[in-house]
């Protein structure tokens, strides 16, 4: 079998500031970036509204072309054959799961409130979020705190999700992504948690960024493994 070396690479790196919908109506970004805002919201940080997380969602939502930037964050790779198949199906599913979920969420909105989702004052999205998802509102996470596992399981895989999880993990997605895919404009994401991220894809590639100065260079071997501590 023979394997593509090199992928022909298009486009270019997504304009966090655009406000061009390639999938969304401009009620259903509105929606999107309505309701992106009350799962990261802003406080003293920036949230998901400044990140433009809903430029990521709906670049990512539009089809086939957004999908793998190319390493050194010049563009994407143009997907073909099999792998653009693949894509199309998977979009295809994510893009209904969103349409039917939006329209299902401004109709809990109606139901409490007589309003779209986007005319409700943030307290009540945050209600009627809670009705559709079925769950409490989480509570702030402070660094340090215990937390359940679940926290860090959150995974990465949206094949399959129903529309609440799936825009939840767009959400963390777009918030902490590359900038090349739209979201964390200005890297505010990664400032948010003190993440020192590249400046560039291609800072990853070429030597410019490393994290070597975050690895301990020398250890006792036995702070590492308890039953050499215990034969101290």
């Amino acid at each position: 079998m023979t394997l593509k070396a090199d992928w022909e690479i298009v486009g270019s790196p997504i304009d966090p500031d655009s406000d061009e919908r390639l999938f969304f109506t401009q009620h259903e970004w509105d929606t999107i970036e309505a309701a992106a805002a009350r799962i990261v919201p802003s406080d003293h940080d920036p949230g998901a509204r400044e990140a433009r997380v809903v430029v990521f969602i709906d670049r990512y939502l539009s089809g086939i072309d957004y999908i793998f930037a190319a390493a050194d964050g010049s563009g994407f790779l143009k997907l073909t054959g099999k792998f653009a198949d693949a894509w199309r199906a998977r979009m295809y599913d994510m893009q209904r799961t969103y349409r039917e979920g939006i329209t299902a969420l401004d109709a809990v909105a109606q139901e409490q409130f007589s309003k779209p989702f986007t005319d409700l004052a943030e307290a009540e999205q945050d209600l009627v979020l809670e009705a559709y998802s079925g769950a409490p509102k989480p509570s702030p996470v402070t660094l340090g705190a215990s937390l359940a596992v679940g926290t860090f399981l959150q995974g990465t895989f949206d094949q399959g999700l129903p529309f609440f999880e799936a825009l939840c993990l767009h959400v963390r997605q777009g918030f902490y992504c590359d900038p090349v895919y739209g979201g964390n404009k200005d890297r505010m994401g990664w400032k948010v948690i003190g993440f020192p991220g590249p400046e560039s894809l291609k800072h990853t590639m070429d030597g410019t960024y490393s994290t070597s100065q975050y690895f301990v260079e020398s250890y006792d071997w036995a702070d590492l493994v308890p039953h050499l501590r215990a034969g101290r």
